[in-house]
């Protein structure tokens, strides 16, 4: 008798891929999605703090290999 209990148990039990989906479907209700506009404003904002920082490292490494080259001497 103990054993059908103890089936029972397992049998309701559920799968843990089908309560990480049920999980995760649940926490996704709760987000609070932008609209269209603030997502398109939000990638040019990206963008642009993107194009930014990526003149600056050039600048900054160009800067470095010149200092470099003319400590060495070459």
């Amino acid at each position: 008798m103990a054993e059908k209990v103890e089936k029972k148990k397992a049998a309701k039990k559920p799968n843990a891929i089908s309560r990480f989906v049920r999980e995760t479907v649940g926490e996704l209700r709760k987000v609070s999605w932008p609209t269209r506009a603030e997502a398109i404003n939000l990638t040019i904002i990206v963008l642009i703090v993107m194009v930014a920082t990526s003149i600056f490292l050039y600048t900054v490494d160009i800067m470095a290999a010149r200092l470099l080259t003319l400590m060495v001497g070459m």
